[in-house]
């Protein structure tokens, strides 16, 4: 009998680790048999009470369900011992990358943090990205080239090294892991490629969030986690959520 571990993400934009809707990429693996998602859900609408068709992580978020919010994160709550979330702080991210691209270490400026993520994202070599980051660096024929690679390789993008961190933290014990993912139409060809070569893969499937509760489990834990984890980056964290979150973090994940 293999592992199913369903699996979620929040904060995803690609490549765009500045200036972009979220500071913080999550992603939630959880390990709940349907039955038991189907019991956690009917829970949640049960304290909730929204009318509301389908539910988000932004009901368990909104201040009157703040209970509910500690009862979901609590260790008596469903998911508490059964669940990882690895967090990718985006700007710690950027900032490793121009680290090894430089060889030194680097100021977390944000205008030259901002030329480096232009400059890897554009597929234009003229660009006028590209001269205002080599501007403000070393402008050499092999720092260029070393870019170029990098902007190849498309190496800021934070969700294919997250399902790889699932596979590896969920198959500890040597046995394939089998994921049920929420739809990522992003994941095809060298990025899907290169998941499903992984000796930890059992087997991957993916599905609308909606028809697995499995995946919805996730979606609920994904969202509310990045939340908690972005307004504690932004200075407008709560002890209480806070803590409340930092047994489900995965000691992989790249956050201070």
């Amino acid at each position: 009998m293999h592992l199913e571990i369903a699996c979620d993400e929040s904060g995803s934009e690609g490549e765009k680790l500045i200036g972009g809707q979220t500071d913080v990429f999550a992603h939630a693996g959880v390990r709940l048999s349907t039955e038991a998602a189907k019991g956690c859900l009917a829970e949640l609408r049960r304290r909730i009470r929204s009318p509301a068709v389908e539910y988000k992580a932004n009901h368990l978020l909104r201040t009157k369900h703040r209970l509910v919010l500690e009862w979901f994160l609590g260790p008596q709550g469903p998911v508490h011992g059964r669940a990882s979330v690895y967090l990718v702080d985006k700007k710690l991210l950027l900032a490793a990358k121009l680290r090894d691209l430089l060889g030194r270490e680097v100021s977390p400026d944000q205008e030259l943090l901002a030329a480096f993520n232009d400059v890897l994202r554009t597929r234009n070599r003229r660009d006028p990205a590209a001269g205002s980051f080599f501007a403000m660096v070393d402008d050499t024929e092999e720092l260029r080239a070393k870019t170029a690679e990098l902007r190849s390789a498309k190496v800021l993008d934070p969700l294919v090294p997250a399902i790889l961190r699932a596979l590896e933290y969920w198959s500890e014990n040597g046995d394939p892991v089998f994921l049920v993912h929420d739809e990522q139409p992003s994941l095809k060809d060298e990025r899907l490629a290169e998941i499903v070569s992984s000796p930890r893969l059992g087997g991957l499937r993916f599905v609308d969030s909606r028809t697995d509760p499995r995946v919805q489990v996730a979606d609920f834990l994904v969202g509310v986690a990045r939340r908690i984890a972005e307004d504690d980056l932004n200075g407008n964290g709560d002890a209480i959520l806070t803590g409340l979150l930092e047994p489900y973090i995965d000691t992989a994940s790249l956050w201070n």
